[in-house]
């Protein structure tokens, strides 16, 4: 076994141990990429300063998120697929989440169901919903998510229609995955993989298949898919959903300051600024770009969160520093899962906790609560 020190040493064994067909779904953007690659780059432009002589016992980077005590600002985001990276995929993550005290939120594109996830875990995690045409379906996800006592509806607004990753579509990867010669003998080359899919009955759209009108099996899925993301989705969705939900409500997919403040009009609890990991719209600012405005137009109204680009405790400290109270991190813990499993999203948080901790103090801080942007370096943010 390698050693793993960092996010980058988990991705490499992922990408070695996961067929390449799902490997490249996690770690791909839409068209030319640009503003995939911006979420990580314009992190790295933004420098500490570093501080001396200064009291460095006692740290502490706990915090809450939506009132919910959490380890550190971290949340793990809802990634669809993610029980193809490694079978059973979203409970061993979300197993590894509350074991480390941060939240899971499960995609409404999971592999493993809300229930089977409930049903492996002991707290409460949170569900992210696409809206769908099929509002009766919707209606049935949200009677499911509360029965299974999800705490947070994560409503994602970015994804009425899909944006195009050229990778999927060279790879055959679509609902069911096109087992073509090539991604035949690629998954050969994976054995452990293929054992734990061997293992599992978990291989379907849990949250979709035997529950969607007409979708009884992965065959039926791909044309109901292909249809059912609503682009007519507006604002009076939202109200009808968090009306029909009646509990906490995060608003996913902020990227401009008008839509902010349509978010905290809505009476959402949270927004997260995000661009879908550069999965969406090409060209599109980095999340980390676009964060502070919209923490200075609408910060004092709602908690604002961040994701896209996150691959280290550094990043989280950036981001807290310029006013996000909370992180979602997606492919971190995806390298995490494909390389080890449950033991590779531990490693992951574990990362990302020492290097959050390790920085804070570098800047001069004990608690993450007194911690402003006087850490980062005039001129690059």
């Amino acid at each position: 076994m390698p050693i793993i020190t960092n996010i980058e040493d988990l991705r490499i064994l992922h990408q070695k141990r996961a067929p390449k067909m799902f490997y490249d779904y996690a770690d791909s953007g839409s068209w030319t990429e640009t503003t995939y690659r911006a979420n990580e780059a314009d992190f790295q432009k933004i420098k500490f300063r570093q501080r001396v002589a200064v009291n460095m016992e006692n740290r502490t980077t706990q915090t809450t998120m939506i009132g919910e005590t959490v380890a550190m600002p971290v949340a793990l985001a809802p990634t669809g697929l993610t029980g193809m990276q490694y079978a059973d995929g979203e409970i061993l993550a979300a197993r590894a989440a509350e074991k480390f005290g941060v939240p899971f939120c499960l995609s409404t594109m999971s592999i493993c169901s809300i229930e089977e996830v409930a049903k492996h875990t002991t707290k409460p995690f949170w569900f992210q919903l696409y809206v769908m045409k099929d509002r009766d379906f919707i209606e049935r996800l949200i009677e499911r998510a509360r029965a299974a006592s999800c705490s947070a509806l994560v409503l994602t607004l970015d994804l009425q229609i899909l944006g195009q990753r050229h990778k999927d579509l060279k790879n055959g990867l679509s609902a069911p995955p096109k087992l073509t010669i090539a991604n035949i003998i690629n998954m050969m080359t994976k054995p452990s993989w293929c054992l734990g899919m061997a293992q599992t009955p978990r291989r379907n759209f849990g949250n979709i298949v035997g529950h969607a009108s007409g979708v009884g099996n992965m065959a039926s899925l791909s044309s109901w898919t292909a249809e059912q993301f609503d682009p007519g989705l507006s604002w009076d969705d939202v109200a009808w959903i968090k009306k029909r939900w009646g509990g906490k409500l995060i608003i996913k997919g902020i990227l401009d300051v008008e839509d902010a403040r349509l978010a905290v009009n809505s009476g959402a609890d949270a927004l997260i600024v995000s661009n879908h990991g550069g999965r969406q719209l090409d060209h599109a600012v980095s999340s980390i770009h676009a964060l502070p405005a919209i923490v200075e137009a609408v910060g004092k109204e709602i908690e604002v969160w961040v994701d896209g680009g996150i691959r280290s405790g550094q990043d989280v400290l950036k981001a807290w520093a310029l006013g996000a109270r909370g992180t979602m991190i997606g492919r971190a813990f995806l390298y995490g899962l494909g390389a080890m499993g449950e033991a590779g999203v531990t490693k992951c948080l574990e990362i990302i906790h020492r290097e959050l901790d390790l920085s804070m103090a570098f800047t001069g801080h004990r608690d993450i609560h007194k911690v402003t942007k006087d850490i980062l370096y005039p001129g690059t943010y």
